[in-house]
């Protein structure tokens, strides 16, 4: 006669047995590989994810010294490259004008140079010329050229001086000369010198 053995002893082995196999994971060859299985403890301090929140408060402020550091970062490399900006302007102007005082008469350039009014609406209210340098020789060249700023009678109100460096031949450039004098009248840009150097 045969014995019946009970199941209860045996359904923890096949508990063992299924939780070991809900741990391996099968490759496309059928080799098992087991995986580690990691637990987080969920506690009132910690949250699900197991990092809490005085170490989420020290990652963002970690964040925000990174990012006031590169913010600070790119103020002193803009302000570095204004200041560079602004002499390289002042030396740039200095020249124009040390150009325009060795001329007799109006320059050797006035041909290669013309003036526009800009619309005072597209300044701000300022008087504003466009200045046309075009490069007629044959190598590249320098070139200085002051603008007079003439109301109706004919009488000069202000004066910029512009210029442009190392312009190649044939090539055209187009600063802009300024007046902040005497915005309510009516002034109109004129060639008085051109320099080529």
């Amino acid at each position: 006669m045969r014995t019946v053995r009970p199941l209860a002893p045996i359904l923890p082995l096949v508990g063992v047995l299924a939780l070991g196999v809900s741990a391996c994971s099968s490759s496309a060859n059928n080799n098992f590989s087991g995986s580690t299985v990691s637990t987080l403890s969920a506690g009132p301090a910690t949250g699900a994810s197991g990092v809490g929140p005085s170490s989420l408060q020290s990652l963002a402020s970690a964040g925000a010294a990174s990012a006031a550091s590169a913010s600070a970062s790119n103020q002193a490399r803009a302000s570095a490259f204004a200041s560079s900006a602004a002499a390289q302007s002042a030396k740039d102007s200095a020249l124009y004008h040390s150009e325009l005082a060795k001329v007799s008469g109006r320059g050797n350039a006035v041909a290669e140079v013309s003036a526009a009014g800009i619309n005072k609406a597209q300044t701000g209210g300022l008087h504003a010329a466009l200045v046309t340098i075009t490069n007629h020789s044959g190598a590249t060249a320098s070139y200085a050229v002051q603008i007079d700023f003439v109301d109706t009678a004919g009488h000069v109100v202000d004066t910029d001086v512009v210029g442009t460096r190392d312009l190649a031949a044939g090539a055209t450039t187009t600063p802009v000369a300024f007046s902040a004098k005497d915005e309510a009248l009516s002034l109109a840009p004129v060639v008085a010198k051109a320099q080529r150097f």
